[in-house]
């Protein structure tokens, strides 16, 4: 069969098949770093609380989900969550077989892996946030809610967008290794089509291919979002 009758869309190619697994493997990542964002910014806001307790238990997980391989934290909420949930049902009464879905636990194991790199981008953001900004709004009396939403939170996206953009980078390239629960998405799509085949080289240049091409397009969407937030400084982006 032709290079091109492999591609070609149909019953007879894996052009439909791979449109797909590019397609998980998008949603997969999107919803991961939407939802490690959310969860990193409170963990972030914990990290510099002047609570020890607080401090110290953001401070463990950070560097616990950044310590260990992204494969771990996979196997752990797939293959071993199934038993945490079953003592979870068992606790509530309910005596059903529960298993882990490899879908909730791949996009679950991402949000945990995105939630602590985020957490210190946005640490590090905040701190770099000019203190004289701050004192100023307080010396006004600005409330603690208008000084987040007017001050804080536009000069700690501008500070924190190029390591979100790396962030993003990592969670697109972590959704491969979701692949090992089974989950048909891009790379899942390619080990078969590769192996049905007897053409690895040529699929697995197709995976690097799409792969190059989401890095290509999020770089131009994060690109302009940092001019967009940095318009308004001085010799910054929007020059």
């Amino acid at each position: 069969m032709k290079t091109l009758d492999l591609l070609a869309f149909g019953p007879t190619g894996w052009g439909d098949e791979l449109a797909y697994g590019a397609a998980m493997t998008l949603v997969i990542a999107a919803l991961g770093f939407a939802g490690g964002l959310v969860v990193g910014l409170p963990i972030a806001a914990a990290r510099l609380s002047p609570n020890i307790l607080l401090r110290a238990v953001s401070g463990i997980y950070v560097t616990v989900v950044r310590g260990v391989p992204e494969l771990l934290v996979i196997y752990l909420l797939f293959f071993g969550g199934g038993q945490f949930y079953r003592h979870i049902a068992n606790a509530m009464g309910y005596s059903g077989a529960v298993a882990a879905d490899a879908f909730s636990a791949g996009v679950l194991a991402i949000i945990l892996i995105c939630a602590a790199y985020s957490a210190e981008v946005f640490r590090g953001a905040f701190q770099a946030i000019p203190k004289g900004q701050i004192e100023a709004a307080n010396a006004f009396g600005m409330r603690h809610s208008t000084l987040f939403l007017r001050i804080k939170l536009p000069q700690m996206l501008r500070y924190a967008l190029p390591s979100i953009a790396n962030v993003w980078q990592l969670v697109l390239k972590d959704t491969a290794l979701i692949s090992v629960t089974g989950l048909v998405e891009l790379m899942r799509t390619i080990d078969v089509a590769a192996g049905s085949t007897r053409s690895p080289f040529l699929f697995y240049m197709v995976a690097i291919v799409i792969f190059l091409f989401f890095t290509s397009v999020s770089n131009k969407v994060f690109e302009s979002a940092e001019r967009h937030f940095s318009r308004s400084v001085i010799g910054g982006y929007g020059k």
